[in-house]
């Protein structure tokens, strides 16, 4: 995994977002909903899009 505060990834193979929260539970948004300079915030990132096209985002506190 990698911080968000120094991570540039590529969307181009990425389908969906995946949201990890507190709790255990998750949502996913699509790559086509997320306006390309979001920010996520501090957190960290799990980029699968090359295996099943989705990034694996935790928060801050939930990584």
């Amino acid at each position: 995994m990698q911080d968000t505060d120094r991570l540039f990834f590529d969307f181009l193979k990425a389908r969906e977002i995946v949201f990890h929260l507190h709790g255990g539970y998750t949502f996913s948004i699509p790559v086509t909903a997320i306006d390309p300079d979001m920010d996520f915030g501090p957190g960290k990132v799990l980029d699968t899009s090359e295996i099943d096209g989705k990034i694996h985002y935790f928060p801050l506190g939930n990584s």
